[in-house]
Formats: C-alpha cells, structure tokens, sequence
C-alpha cells in the first residue's frame, strides 16, 4: 500500500494516533473525552506509555496481569474509524513491507462512554451493555459489510416499526458475545442507537428545528428485538461494532446513562456514574 494510504509519522508512528507496533496493547479501551484517560489509566496497576497527538491521548499499562490501553477517540463515528483502523494496523500491517501480515492479531475493544436512555425504565446513573449498534451514520456505506442474519432482521423489523415516523437507513452491527456475557454482566442489555450528531440526530432543538422530537424518540424506545429493547442513544457504538467485526475484532460498548430522553432528567452526578462504569470494566480485566 502507498505512503497515501498507510501514512506513517518521522519517528515511525501510526499517522493520527502517533503510536509505534509495541506501544498499543491488544485490549483497548476508547472513550471519547481525552481527560478520561487518566480517569480509567489511574487505576491500572501500572502504566508504563503515554502519548498523544491531537484529541488522539492513549495511556498503555496492565490490570493485574493484562495489558490494557486507554486511548481517546474524541466524538463521532468518523474518529472511530480512524482510531479502529489504525490500532489494527499497528498490529496487522507490517511497516517495513507495508502489507498485512499473513498471521493476524485479534483486538479487543471496550468502549466506556456516556449515553441517554430511552426509555423511561432506564433509571440516570444505571449501566448499559449494547448487544447491538444500530446506526444512523454512513459510516458502513463505505465498507463491504455483509450483515448476518440477526443484524438483517434487526434492521427490517426497526424499519417496519418506524416506516411511518422516521424513514432513515438504519444498519445494524453485533458486539462480541462473549464480551457482553463477562464484561457486560451484571449491567442492562439492549440495543444502542448511534447518531450522527447530538443535536437534531439525536432529537434536540436550539434554534434549529429538527426532523424528529420528542414524540418519534419516545417512540423508538417502545422497539424490541429478540427481548431486547432500544435502550440508548449515543454517537460511537454501530461504528466501532461494524469495523472490529470486519477486521475481526471482538468489541463491547458499556455507557453510563447521564440523561433519560423520555423523562427529561440528567444525572445529579455524572462523575460518579462514569467512574462506577469505569471500576466495572476494569474488575473483569484483571
């Protein structure tokens, strides 16, 4: 491949991430606020990395005998794919030849994020582990993403529910089931709805006038699929789901819910909620 697509920094780092092959352990946590990094790498028994480049801040060290990284992607699904596509290179590409090597890395990912639930039985400051992302971005339009059969009866069954409110090219990505049974246990299962904003995509006015208020999301939380409902919305899930399955990957989305859509409330402490979500993750690393 040529230095326009894979597009290495002086020192021989990844081009955005600014990391080298060696500096990225193989389970990876992403958050999306860089001063969440040393939140979750505070509590690692050892850090022995830290770099940065951009919103771009990963810390790497281990929980009890596991390498863990720590790294921001910043918000929305266009930094997912930056941050997805580059960690899977530091491991699956080599640098000197620039081909991918014939024996390939398998990567976990766990993203800890923050969300909005909705559906009212969603209390603020609870947990939630996504089965499945369901996104509203265009992100997969540009990959050859074959869905499989629970994704492609997840996404006819949402279009025949919504076909009268909201006509939008809904795409549906499983996360790892393996990594929901033991990372996600003890938290809410459901579906994840990712958009592509935060203001009108997610249903929210300034002086703008969206498409969909508050009727059409309140609506969406009444879905379910295979007992699972459409439990909470958020910018980041659908992507990371989509691209660690194409580069077979295993990855979990886990949120702290700050905000109930339907209920009109916001977690009293949002700190706390996250830092809870954060010891969860992390006591099922070690």
């Amino acid at each position: 491949m040529s230095g326009a697509e894979l597009i290495l920094n002086e020192d021989g780092s990844i081009y955005h991430i600014n990391l080298c092959p060696g500096e990225l352990a193989p389970t990876i946590i992403t958050v999306g606020d860089p001063g969440r990094v040393a939140r979750v790498s505070d509590r690692f028994d050892e850090v022995n990395a830290r770099k940065s480049k951009r919103e771009f801040i990963c810390h790497t060290g281990r929980v009890g005998r596991t390498p863990v990284s720590v790294i921001s992607t910043g918000i929305g699904p266009d930094n997912i794919d930056i941050v997805l596509n580059e960690a899977d290179a530091l491991f699956n590409i080599d640098f000197e030849t620039r081909a991918p090597k014939e024996e390939l890395s398998t990567l976990r990912f766990i993203r800890i994020g923050t969300s909005g639930a909705l559906r009212p039985d969603i209390a603020v400051d609870s947990l939630v582990a996504s089965a499945y992302g369901l996104g509203l971005d265009n992100l997969m339009g540009f990959y050859h993403y074959p869905s499989n059969l629970g994704e492609a009866e997840l996404t006819d069954q949402l279009n025949a529910f919504m076909k009268d409110t909201i006509e939008l090219p809904f795409y549906a990505c499983s996360g790892s089931a393996g990594l929901l049974e033991k990372v996600g246990k003890g938290m809410q299962h459901g579906i994840t709805l990712t958009a592509p904003g935060f203001y009108a995509p997610q249903g929210r006015q300034l002086r703008l006038k969206p498409r969909f208020r508050t009727p059409e999301i309140e609506q969406l939380g009444h879905f379910a699929f295979r007992g699972m409902h459409l439990a909470n919305f958020e910018m980041e899930t659908a992507a990371i789901y989509g691209l660690a399955r194409l580069l077979g990957h295993e990855a979990l989305s886990t949120n702290a819910i700050l905000a109930n859509r339907p209920a009109g409330t916001f977690s009293r402490n949002p700190a706390k909620a996250v830092d809870r979500l954060i010891e969860e993750v992390l006591s099922q690393l070690g």
